[in-house]
């Protein structure tokens, strides 16, 4: 693993990973299996979010930039982070992966799918890297009067990590209005369920990346989610997006 991959996948401060232990694990998995989606409340702190958001202007910190409207995929834009990541994101991945990997593991096993995720991020990490998926993939988002983000899922090559995060940056109410995040759910042979997910300044979701397991009559079926975002109908939306898996 390279220097800056070592970076980005180094353990949590106990700070970090005692702020992550301290969330209503309980309730968080309950909602995930329920809802394929679950608010992890207060995450960070208004202090926190405004240094993120604040990220978004110093191109030096970041591997690219997507202006959505050039791509059909909505209208604002984002920027994916260099390795090696802010400190504070880089510590929130490896917490948050660890309290997750045992739903991604459940998750699979009642699909019948035959993948299994290490204990830790960066073994996972590894697994990523040696198959060529070598960039990182956290992103910051920002969005403005009328922009808006498509249903869509973050898969970006061979191994994914069936669960991420996106934590909200900024205050409805004070900074915009409208933004809300969205995740619809497409059931077999049924119409699609729409989830709208309330969030505060620094409040983050959990949710399905791909597909989740449905108990059903007959037994457990996939459903398949996508996520997205409403639109901003005044002000300025940051986000910031936790995936657990590199890029090719």
């Amino acid at each position: 693993m390279t220097a800056t991959a070592k970076s980005a996948a180094r353990a949590a401060t106990p700070d970090t990973a005692s702020r992550v232990d301290a969330l209503d694990w309980d309730h968080i998995t309950a909602d995930l299996d329920a809802q394929g989606c679950a608010v992890l409340k207060g995450l960070l702190s208004p202090a926190e979010c405004d240094v993120l958001a604040s990220l978004y202007p110093d191109d030096s910190r970041f591997r690219s930039k997507v202006v959505m409207g050039r791509h059909g995929f909505g209208r604002g834009e984002y920027k994916y982070f260099s390795y090696p990541l802010p400190d504070l994101i880089a510590e929130l991945r490896p917490a948050l992966y660890a309290r997750l990997t045992g739903v991604a593991n459940r998750w699979n096993q009642a699909m019948g799918i035959d993948i299994l995720y290490p204990a830790s991020h960066a073994a996972f990490l590894k697994r990523c890297h040696d198959a060529g998926q070598m960039r990182p993939t956290p992103l910051l988002l920002q969005y403005g009067e009328g922009d808006y983000n498509c249903l869509h899922q973050d898969l970006y090559g061979e191994h994914v990590f069936p669960l991420q995060v996106a934590i909200l940056l900024s205050q409805p109410g004070r900074d915009f209005s409208g933004g809300e995040f969205v995740l619809t759910e497409q059931r077999p042979r049924m119409q699609s369920r729409p989830e709208v997910v309330p969030l505060e300044q620094g409040d983050a979701v959990a949710f399905a990346v791909h597909h989740r397991p449905v108990q059903g009559t007959r037994g457990v079926y996939r459903v398949n989610l996508r996520h997205g975002v409403s639109r901003i109908r005044s002000g300025h939306r940051h986000t910031v997006g936790v995936i657990f898996h590199d890029a090719k």
